[in-house]
């Protein structure tokens, strides 16, 4: 049986020798082919939030003034995501030029604080700094969060998984994460960095155990030796990283590719040892000098457990990703395992002359293994869905995005945020 439902979702879903296979080839064709750097979005036909809502009110600019680049984008969030429920908060992003635009990245920032129908709240920082000429890059992401998820077990492919069904646990618990990465330019887009990771969970509730005797998070803990209450994996960094977006939040060419080894230790304050290779590789091929907007992207990462044992909410997983933006379709952590790996193609293309409103059309493979028996490609768990883009600042070329996705097991909703989601 387990023979016959791997033939079916290959057919149907595609083999992922073939999906890696294809995402290779786009990045070999890419990293050969010039990166060319396509004009700006700030032209003069192109209008923002901002230019609608002064064109509307008859608000002329005034002239006498020296006109400033705008590069903050702040955003009130009030809307429904599936992880979440109702949100409410604010985000904000931002985009500096630390030196040269010749030879220097845009430097980015984001900031945002949220509250939740579920009782999240969540705080977080990022910043991605280019210094002049590249020399060197910070990259960090600072968060506090008393969080929620829904738990459906290790691993994809398990025959119980259902929406509002006695297969999701409920798992509370407070959230200290704070990871730096210092890189030095070592070649032409090329970085290497090492780094620090803090990851911290305690007042862990598995609400099923007022009802249950176990659960998955609870034999998982037990099993490989964490208490269920708290735990942590602080890590020691070791990175490489290669970088040609043209732009850090709405690339239209370039490729980004980030590698890491990731070294728990017990001295660093870490449950247990662990070692760890995650990655992360995104491509942008623009279809038209005319407009660049029309863009496929490809995005590929993974994390795989070299040895030691990691805790079972610090195992890779959906929505895991810097900004929680892989995945939709599903809800935060919906698959996960000490293996995981994510496919994402999406196509990106304006809608208005004015490219004030754009659209996406996208779909999602994921894949994850168990700490038993079950193996990393044996199911592959698909969704797919569409979007609109709103220009809110042309010259950060920030976007307010709507996305709808629908994955396996009835799972899917509406996804908000603020920016392109890779």
């Amino acid at each position: 049986m387990p023979g016959k439902k791997i033939a079916i979702l290959s057919s149907v879903y595609l083999k992922p020798s073939l999906v890696i296979f294809c995402l290779l080839c786009c990045f070999s064709a890419a990293m050969q082919a010039q990166d060319v750097l396509v004009h700006d979005t700030a032209e003069a036909n192109v209008k923002d939030v901002g230019d609608v809502l002064r064109q509307w009110f008859n608000k002329k600019p005034d002239t006498s003034k020296v006109k400033k680049s705008r590069n903050i984008a702040i955003l009130p969030s009030l809307g429904y995501n599936p992880s979440f429920g109702f949100v409410i908060g604010a985000k904000a992003s931002a985009i500096k030029q630390f030196g040269n635009e010749s030879n220097t990245d845009l430097s980015a920032f984001g900031i945002e604080a949220l509250y939740t129908s579920k009782g999240i709240i969540t705080a977080q920082l990022r910043h991605n700094v280019f210094t002049p000429g590249n020399k060197f890059n910070f990259v960090g992401n600072w968060q506090l969060s008393k969080f929620l998820i829904t738990d459906y077990n290790l691993g994809t492919g398990n025959k119980d998984y259902r929406t509002n069904s006695d297969s999701a646990f409920l798992t509370r618990f407070s959230y200290l994460r704070l990871t730096e990465r210092v890189f030095r330019k070592i070649g032409k887009h090329l970085f290497a960095g090492l780094g620090v990771s803090i990851n911290y969970r305690d007042h862990i509730d598995d609400e099923k155990l007022e009802t249950l005797t176990s659960t998955p998070h609870y034999r998982y803990s037990l099993r490989n030796g964490f208490s269920p209450k708290k735990y942590s994996a602080n890590a020691l960094l070791l990175a490489f990283e290669y970088n040609s977006r043209e732009h850090p939040l709405r690339s239209y060419g370039g490729t980004y590719a980030d590698f890491n080894f990731a070294f728990s230790q017990e001295w660093l304050g870490s449950t247990k040892n662990a070692v760890q290779f995650l990655y992360d590789i995104r491509k942008y091929i623009s279809l038209s000098t005319k407009n660049p907007e029309h863009v496929l992207a490809f995005w590929h990462m993974a994390s795989f457990k070299i040895d030691g044992d990691i805790p079972y909410l610090a195992l890779q997983a959906t929505g895991y990703d810097l900004y929680n933006r892989s995945g939709r379709g599903y809800t935060i952590g919906r698959f996960k395992g000490p293996m995981f790996a994510y496919f994402e193609s999406e196509y990106r293309f304006p809608i208005t002359r004015n490219k004030l409103i754009s659209g996406v059309a996208f779909i999602n493979l994921q894949t994850a293994s168990d700490d038993l028996d079950k193996k990393l490609f044996q199911y592959i768990e698909p969704a797919a869905g569409g979007g609109l883009r709103i220009l809110l600042q042309k010259n950060s070329r920030s976007t307010l995005c709507i996305d709808y996705a629908k994955g396996k097991y009835g799972s899917g909703g509406f996804f908000f945020g603020l920016n392109e989601v890779f």
